[in-house]
């Protein structure tokens, strides 16, 4: 989960499988993480995840307002397909990864210094936390 203003990595949640069990952990964490305004809008694609009565529920239960893109329209969703995009090409294909476990600790690794350190040119060449640190976003939480 993004947030759209700054692009920091605010949940996640790691799995060997995409049930919708997976995002609702991931919304989990970025409501205990942000602690949103009721209505925030959580925007995804309209994989089987983001449209089961499950997480809907979920998010009506945060006051999580779901919002999805146009079928086949991947720009829609374009802040998530560019973090999936730079993780795959900075850390998952560079290398075989032996273990699911080294793998969930390499990309716990890499969402830490994706927020933390890694400079986005959209962000004026700053971190994510430095541009959240200066800017004029209204900071929940």
């Amino acid at each position: 989960m993004i947030d759209i203003a700054s692009r920091r990595v605010v949940g996640y949640a790691i799995a060997d499988h995409l049930r919708s069990e997976l995002v609702s952990a991931a919304l989990g964490n970025a409501v205990a993480a942000r602690n949103p305004a009721p209505g925030v809008i959580f925007h995804a694609d309209r994989g089987c995840q983001y449209t089961s009565t499950g997480f809907a529920a979920l998010a009506s239960g945060y006051a999580v307002t779901p919002s999805h893109g146009r079928t086949g329209q991947c720009w829609d969703n374009a802040l998530s397909e560019s973090f999936f995009a730079s993780i795959k090409g900075e850390l998952l294909d560079l290398q075989a990864w032996p273990t699911r476990e080294a793998t969930r600790r390499a990309i716990v690794e890499y969402i830490a210094w994706y927020n933390g350190t890694r400079l986005h040119s959209t962000l004026g060449h700053r971190s994510l936390a430095e541009f959240e640190e200066t800017s004029k976003i209204k900071k929940v939480a």
